[in-house]
């Protein structure tokens, strides 16, 4: 698991609006990188929520928002439509990037253990983690991700 101080991952992923992005296009910037298990899903919806209603306060503090889950780039635009995001999605199908982050791994549900995307929320500055919240409460979680950012 990613802590504060260390080296955030570099990735390359496809986002919502066609481009392909990368961590330097967000290095000048706080970059508020949020993993999520699945669009249009209870716990996303209310956790996105979260990230669109406080958006504009983000905005004020130079903080982008970006959700990254599996999902691909049509339900990703659906959910965005469907939920009136502000922000940049990115798809992650083979979680490659959710895993070199620590944000992916076992998860038990009903007495089944299966592997999944973990929720997590990660602040980064020029490229260094300053905050790393893993198992997250999708309610809560876009509040205190905005007091964590200075």
């Amino acid at each position: 698991m990613l802590q504060k101080g260390d080296k955030a991952p570099d990735f390359s992923l496809p986002g919502t609006d066609g481009k392909e992005y990368s961590l330097s296009d967000f290095s000048d910037k706080k970059l508020v990188l949020y993993f999520y298990p699945k669009d249009m899903t209870s716990g996303c919806t209310l956790q996105a929520n979260g990230f669109s209603e406080r958006y504009p306060s983000f905005c004020e503090k130079d903080a982008v928002v970006v959700g990254i889950s599996p999902d691909s780039i049509q339900k990703h635009i659906r959910f965005k439509d469907k939920e009136k995001i502000p922000f940049l999605l990115l798809s992650d199908p083979e979680a490659l990037v959710a895993r070199s982050y620590g944000a992916y791994g076992k998860k038990k549900l009903y007495g089944h253990e299966y592997e999944a995307v973990i929720r997590s929320t990660f602040v980064i500055e020029r490229g260094i983690i300053v905050s790393a919240e893993y198992n997250v409460k999708p309610k809560e979680n876009p509040q205190k991700t905005l007091e964590i950012i200075k």
